[in-house]
């Protein structure tokens, strides 16, 4: 699509122009309805404010190619639990070799996130994902062909770096390519395939051999690989650029060729050449008063979101299922039959109800089992209600877990990709990025140490840093559902400058 369609375009925009609307009403143009039968599946998605139309066929396709970069990270997290004792047999390890190997895999996720916006925004988000899959490739195959400890660390270091580069990569790109009343579930997307990759990967890993576990993980790399030449970039990366007509064009592609676009493809461009004017701003250029309240949130989220105690928790939770008296097997099962059904229902809920209201839920959620897991392990130290204190811990356990799941999981990477302007998006992801994956690897360093220290004292402070993320929540974070990107950016840059 070209400037003089979307000219052409300009006349029916002029003369809805009188006609006033709310501030969160959806102002997309409808789509055309001749795609014929819906997948039920698909329908949630297709609902919107002013009546149901359908989601583009390429938007959908779209999306999904970028997601299976989530399906990725969730395998490599997801690959060391189920093969433990087989590679440590095998290659004969010991506990402490087999610990680089699992905790390397952040240490490569660092080094990703610190070049990820760099790569993103001058590579383009395309290039970024298909280079990701090709350190992740590489990184499968030295695992799978490894004689000793030194080509293992290689492999989970290269997959590292490739899933630090996905982690910024993907919701960006998808909440760039999506209209803004279904942004929010489309991003979330990212989460929910990052637990399926999970537990797919501890399924599998259950029935077949560490090697051939890691063959399996490079077929999602090549899918993602070999489909992206055949999707298109993000509008607004486009437009950032200079490739305007490409931007048109793309735009046009992801809303369906019959829908007027000029609207949006204005404010697109409107919003890009104004931040053009201003340059690239570095790490240190973000603390200037402008960018502020969109470091204190993307930040904040993050750094909650680690130190709510996640890791440590999901790490931890095999244990308690057996002091509950359950197996293993069940324990992990009990936990992807918790986690997977709420991650779903948030990505529905998330342009229904708004990202806020989720946050809220799940923070408190995440605070209320920690403190019935804090509380369960007081009981046993003191040696009373012992029938009680363990199942007391599992309801916390899974309480947590799904709590987690509905809000605290996907909404800081959904708010990520919303909040920063286009001028400062590559090194704003890069340090939030960075930032989340730190506050990980302190998390999962620190968690024995801290349940040597005092197993309940652990938990509530996991439970007083999930109720401060409720305060931080309801006084900070702004809510985004129903806005454009640009209108969102613009808000929190009026606001820091209030501020002055």
């Amino acid at each position: 699509m070209n400037l003089s369609h979307l000219s052409s375009a300009s006349h029916r925009t002029q003369n809805m122009d009188n006609k006033t609307t709310e501030p969160n009403d959806f102002s997309t143009p409808l789509l055309p309805t001749s795609y014929g039968a819906h997948d039920v599946g698909v329908d949630f998605l297709e609902k919107r404010h002013n009546g149901a139309s359908p989601v583009p066929t390429t938007l959908i396709l779209t999306t999904l190619v970028a997601v299976f970069g989530s399906y990725v990270f969730g395998s490599a997290i997801g690959y060391s639990s189920p093969t433990q004792s087989g590679i440590m047999r095998d290659l004969n390890l010991g506990v402490a070799q087999y610990s680089i190997f699992g905790s390397i895999l952040t240490i490569g996720a660092m080094i990703g996130a610190v070049v990820s916006g760099r790569i993103a925004d001058y590579a383009g988000r395309r290039v970024a994902m298909g280079f990701s899959q090709i350190f992740c490739i590489l990184g499968w195959l030295a695992i799978t062909f490894s004689k000793t400890a030194w080509w293992l660390y290689v492999g989970r270091l290269l997959i590292g770096c490739g899933i630090g580069l996905l982690s910024y990569a993907v919701p960006v790109f998808v909440a760039e390519i999506t209209p803004k009343n279904l942004r929010g579930a489309f991003t979330a997307v990212h989460q929910l395939m990052i637990c399926c990759g999970m537990s797919l990967t501890y399924l599998v890993g259950a029935f077949v051999n560490w090697r051939i576990l890691a063959l399996i993980g490079i077929i999602p790399c090549l899918v993602q690989l070999l489909s992206l030449p055949f999707i298109t970039d993000s509008p607004r990366w486009l437009a950032k650029v200079g490739r305007l007509r490409e931007s048109d064009s793309a735009l046009q592609h992801l809303r369906g060729k019959n829908a007027d676009v000029y609207q949006e493809a204005t404010e697109i461009r409107d919003y890009t050449e104004a931040f053009q004017k201003q340059t690239e701003a570095s790490i240190i250029g973000l603390f200037r008063i402008q960018y502020l309240k969109s470091l204190i949130v993307g930040v904040g989220l993050m750094i909650l979101q680690q130190f709510g105690g996640i890791n440590g928790i999901v790490f931890y939770a095999n244990s308690i299922f057996i002091s509950a008296g359950f197996s293993e097997s069940i324990g992990t099962v009990a936990i992807v039959a918790v986690k997977i059904p709420m991650t779903t229902l948030g990505v529905l809920l998330m342009d229904k109800s708004g990202r806020r209201p989720l946050l809220l839920v799940s923070a408190v959620g995440t605070c209320l089992g920690c403190f019935l897991a804090a509380v369960s392990f007081i009981l046993q130290d003191l040696h009373q209600w012992k029938g009680v204190s363990p199942i007391m811990a599992l309801v916390g356990v899974l309480v947590y877990v799904g709590s987690y799941s509905i809000g605290m999981g996907a909404i800081p990477w959904v708010i990520m990709s919303e909040i920063f302007p286009i001028n400062v998006k590559g090194s704003a992801g890069s340090l939030v990025t960075l930032v989340s994956w730190l506050c990980s690897w302190i998390v999962s360093y620190a968690f024995n140490f801290l349940m040597n220290w005092s197993s309940s004292g652990t938990f509530f402070i996991f439970s007083t840093i999930c109720g401060f993320t409720v305060l931080f929540v309801a006084k900070l974070v702004p809510e985004t559902k129903g806005r454009t990107l640009e209108e969102i950016q613009a808000s929190l840059s009026s606001y820091s400058s209030s501020k002055k």
